[in-house]
C-alpha cells in the first residue's frame, strides 16, 4: 500500500509518480486536465510569493495580487468540484476519500480568505492569517499533483483526460471568484451555485477595476454597490437548495 499526501493511502504496491516531476506531453498534453491543473498550480506559486513580498508594503499592489490569487484559487476549486472530483469518484475506488481530502481544504481555504478579505495589511495579523492561508493551499496542491492526479492518470486514457480537461476549463471560465463557504462543495448544490454566484462575485470583480480606472474618485458609492453585492451573495449562499449534497466534514452554518 502507497501513502498517498495528507495520509491518505492508495491501494497500489508503490506510490504513483508526483505530477510536478512530469513533462507536458507525459501529463497528455495541453488540454489533459492534469496539465490544466499543473498550470494553474504554478501560476498559484507565483501569486503567492509576489503577495509574500508585498505585504511588507501594503498598498495596491498587494491587494492587487490577493485578488488576482483569490479569483485564480476559487474557480481553479469550482471546477475541481464540478468536474475533476465527480470524474475520480467514478474512476478510482479511493475517489471519494481522496477528494473530500480536497475538498475540506477548500473549505478551510474559504473560511481563511473570507476573514483575509475583512483585514488590513496594516494589521499584524494579516500576515500570519495570509501564510496560514497557504499553507493550507500548498497541502492542496500537493494532495492533487501527488495523489489524486497520478492516480486518475493509471485509470484512464489520454483522451479520456483532454474530455475532463475541456470540461474542467469551460467551467472554470464562468466559476464564482469569491469565497463562498456555506454552499454545497458537491452536485447537485454545487452546480446550481455557479449562476447566480458568478454573476453576482464578477459584478463585485468590474467594480474593483472601476474603482482603480477611477483612481478612487468615486470609492464612496462603488463601496456601497460592493456591499449590497456581497449581501446579496450571503443570501444566495444560504439558500437550502445551494447546499444540497455537502458532506458533514465540509458544511458551515
Amino acid at each position: 500500500m502507497g501513502a498517498a499526501a495528507g495520509g491518505i493511502r492508495v491501494g497500489m504496491s508503490a506510490p504513483p509518480r508526483t505530477v510536478a516531476d512530469q513533462s507536458l506531453p507525459e501529463m497528455g498534453g495541453r488540454l489533459s486536465v492534469v496539465a490544466l491543473q499543473r498550470a494553474d498550480h504554478v501560476r498559484l506559486d507565483g501569486l503567492m510569493t509576489r503577495a509574500r513580498t508585498t505585504v511588507r508594503t501594503g498598498g495596491p499592489e498587494h491587494a492587487r495580487t490577493l485578488r488576482s490569487l483569490a479569483r485564480l484559487v476559487f474557480t481553479h476549486a469550482f471546477a475541481e468540484e464540478s468536474v475533476l472530483f465527480p470524474a475520480a469518484r467514478r474512476a478510482l475506488p479511493e475517489g471519494d476519500p481522496l477528494s473530500l481530502h480536497i475538498e475540506t481544504a477548500h473549505q478551510r481555504v474559504d473560511e481563511l480568505v473570507a476573514r483575509l478579505d475583512g483585514s488590513s495589511a496594516d494589521d499584524p495579523a494579516h500576515e500570519e492569517l495570509m501564510l496560514r492561508t497557504f499553507a493550507v493551499l500548498e497541502e492542496d496542491v500537493r494532495s492533487e499533483e501527488d495523489a489524486l492526479l497520478p492516480r486518475l492518470q493509471e485509470e484512464l486514457t489520454v483522451r479520456q483526460l483532454r474530455a475532463v480537461g475541456l470540461a474542467w476549463l469551460l467551467v472554470r471560465l464562468v466559476a464564482p471568484t469569491r469565497a463562498h463557504p456555506v454552499v454545497s462543495r458537491r452536485p447537485p448544490g454545487q452546480v446550481l451555485s455557479a449562476l447566480p454566484l458568478t454573476v453576482l462575485d464578477r459584478a463585485r470583480d468590474n467594480l474593483q477595476r472601476l474603482d482603480e480606472v477611477s483612481r478612487g474618485r468615486a470609492a464612496p458609492v462603488l463601496a456601497r454597490a460592493d456591499r449590497a453585492l456581497a449581501r446579496a451573495a450571503g443570501a444566495v449562499e444560504r439558500f437550502p437548495l445551494l447546499r444540497v449534497g455537502e458532506r458533514a466534514e465540509t458544511s458551515r452554518g
